[in-house]
This record gives structure tokens, C-alpha cells and sequence, in this order.
């Protein structure tokens, strides 16, 4: 056989830890990289070791000095949940964002390897699709993603019938939206919307991070009663060519002014003028309100493939409000005042991934 026609040998993946000297390098591939999402830049390094005080373990996959791979990995330990791996805590999508199934395979494995190392429990991959089909996962949640059409009027008449009736009327009220330079406001909606549903807040720092960190790709838009009074807010993400609205809060005279589906629409409207592409309703888990809301809107939903590696247990873990074991922690949590909430919420925020 003539050697000019061998495919010459591959070379090989190698896998080690993130450096600080490797910043710019990895937001550089995450950007490039079609599997990556908003959650693998390197920012959220800085906040879950900074704000949350949680060991961070990111890996990159390196062939011949060029990055091929990346695994952002969270170690959590929680006196409420115990000790895991994840990727990522407090994000809708995580796991391996590579070029190649070796680069893929061989972040994996390490990853295998270092959560027996750190003795966790489980090590848990947020993937939007489909890896380790042999992996235990769980299919509790979807996400809710949709082209937005170049048209603002298109994407109006794109909004089904009743919803689009109810941003129509917001409108009509005399509903405002604009963009708030600080999170003060925006936390005060948060936290109110936190305690109704008996859920311990983020800290207000935690926010103040995201600002910082990734500057004007993150921004907290309000809706504005006609008497000028925030009463619905949301803080959203942007990458490349999405908006993903992430964090949301409301008064609860929101409901009668129309004023959540207006602050959705609203930022779906500036999203189009900016000339976006796809709008990014994050997760909502089966059979809830939220689930629903976004139905309406609709958008339909994508199911998402939460995959685990068990070590120490027998069962992928339920650790959400949907578990009918937490519902009489949560009837009491709405039950406390607003200033033990504040106080003891984000300590216990922190735990919860």
C-alpha cells in the first residue's frame, strides 16, 4: 500500500486542569465551540468559588497545545444533599462542550476518575442531549428554546392568541420596560417572588457577581406600572446569538397588570431589534406552572438529559420541590418573615445546586 495514501495518526487528547493563564484561551473555545452554552465561560469559575465558596474542578482537553474540550465541574457539599460532582450546579445546561468524540471520551473518563478520587456520591452531567446512553438520568426537566423571526410584529402574532391578548392589554395599561444599570430593584422583586413559593433566595451578592462578571452580557430589564413602580423583573444572559431570560421576580399585583407575559414580550421585542436569533425560556420542570406558562407562550418543550454517574448510591437523586418530601419545609418556609428569610435563605440557596 502506498504510505501517501495513510490518514496520518491522530494525535493524542490530553487532559489536565484549568489555569489562571488559561482564561482567555477557554472563553476564546467556548465561543466557538457549537456544544458549549453560556454556563461553560469561564466567569462562573470566579462565582462559584468567590460567592458560593465551592471548589471549583474545570478540565480542559488539549491536543497538540490546542484546546479541544472543556468540563466546568462543581464539588458540592451539602449537610442537606451530601457530596457530589456536578456540571453544573445552578445551571440549566453543563457537561462536556467538545470538538470530538476522543476529546469528549477523554474528559469523561477523567472526570469518572476524579469524582472516585473526591469520594462524592454522584457526579451529575446537565447535557442538552444525550451522551453516556448507559448513565442512569434523570427526565424531570425540559427547556424551552425558539427561533425569534426578524420581524417584531412577527414574533407578537407568533405569541398564541390569550397570551398575546394579555401583552396587548399590558400595553394598553400603560406598561413601561427599561433596562436598570444596578440589581437593587430587581432583588427586591426576586426575593418577594422566592418566599411565595418557598424557595431560600440567592444572596443579592450573587447578582452583583453576575453583573461584574460578564458586564453587558448580563442585564436586568423591569416592567413598570403606569404609575412608574417596578412590579416584574428579570435578569437574562446573552450569547452569541441568544437571550436566555434566567432569573425572574414579580410583585404580586403582576397577575392583574399583565405585567410578567409584558416583561417577557418586552424583552423578546429588544432581543429582535438587536437582531438575536433564538430565544432561550431556560428549564422548567414537568407538570408546574412555569411548565405551563411557557406552553402558552408557544414554545415547545425540549426534554433535557440529566446524566449521572452513581458511586455511592443506588438511585439518581431527587433533590427538588417536586420531591414530596421537601413540600412541608417549603409550606413553612413561606410562613417566615420576609427578615429570616433574607437572613438564613442564602445560606441554605447555596446547598441546593
Amino acid at each position: 500500500m502506498d504510505d501517501q495514501l495513510l490518514a496520518p495518526p491522530v494525535a493524542a487528547v490530553a487532559v489536565r486542569g484549568f489555569a489562571p493563564a488559561d482564561r482567555d484561551r477557554w472563553d476564546a473555545f467556548v465561543q466557538a465551540c457549537p456544544e458549549a452554552t453560556f454556563f461553560h465561560r469561564i466567569g462562573w469559575h470566579e462565582i462559584f468559588e468567590g460567592v458560593f465558596r465551592h471548589r471549583c474542578h474545570y478540565l480542559l482537553a488539549e491536543r497538540d497545545g490546542t484546546i479541544v474540550g472543556v468540563l466546568p465541574l462543581v464539588e458540592l457539599r451539602s449537610l442537606l444533599f451530601g457530596h457530589s460532582l456536578q456540571s453544573l450546579p445552578f445551571a440549566v445546561y453543563g457537561g462536556v462542550a467538545a470538538l470530538d468524540d476522543a476529546a469528549r471520551h477523554a474528559l469523561t473518563a477523567a472526570a469518572e476518575s476524579l469524582g472516585q478520587r473526591l469520594g462524592v456520591s454522584h457526579l451529575e452531567m446537565r447535557n442538552r442531549s444525550t451522551v453516556e446512553a448507559g448513565w442512569p438520568r434523570s427526565d424531570l426537566h425540559v427547556t424551552f428554546r425558539k427561533a425569534i423571526a426578524p420581524e417584531v410584529e412577527a414574533n407578537l402574532l407568533a405569541i398564541p392568541r390569550k397570551q398575546r391578548a394579555v401583552v396587548r392589554k399590558a400595553i394598553q395599561r400603560g406598561l413601561r420596560s427599561e433596562i436598570d444599570a444596578g440589581v437593587d430593584r430587581f432583588f427586591a422583586l426576586y426575593a418577594d417572588n422566592m418566599h411565595r413559593h418557598g424557595t431560600p433566595p440567592q444572596p443579592k451578592r450573587y447578582f452583583e457577581a453576575l453583573r461584574r462578571v460578564f458586564g453587558d452580557d448580563c442585564e436586568v430589564l423591569l416592567a413598570l406600572s403606569p404609575e412608574g413602580e417596578p412590579v416584574a423583573g428579570v435578569m437574562s444572559f446573552y450569547f452569541r446569538d441568544e437571550v436566555l431570560p434566567y432569573y425572574a421576580g414579580d410583585l404580586t399585583s403582576a397577575r392583574d397588570l399583565g405585567a410578567n407575559d409584558f416583561k417577557y414580550w418586552e424583552l423578546m421585542r429588544r432581543a429582535c431589534e438587536r437582531g438575536l436569533k433564538v430565544f432561550d425560556y431556560g428549564r422548567s420542570k414537568r407538570d408546574t406552572g412555569s411548565f405551563d406558562f411557557k406552553k402558552n407562550w408557544g414554545f415547545e418543550p425540549e426534554p433535557l438529559h440529566y446524566e449521572y454517574r452513581l458511586y455511592t448510591r443506588d438511585s439518581v437523586p431527587q433533590n427538588n420541590p417536586a420531591n414530596p418530601k421537601y413540600q412541608r419545609a417549603i409550606d413553612i418556609w413561606r410562613r417566615l418573615p420576609r427578615g429570616v428569610v433574607n437572613t438564613l435563605g442564602p445560606m441554605l440557596a447555596r446547598h441546593l445546586g
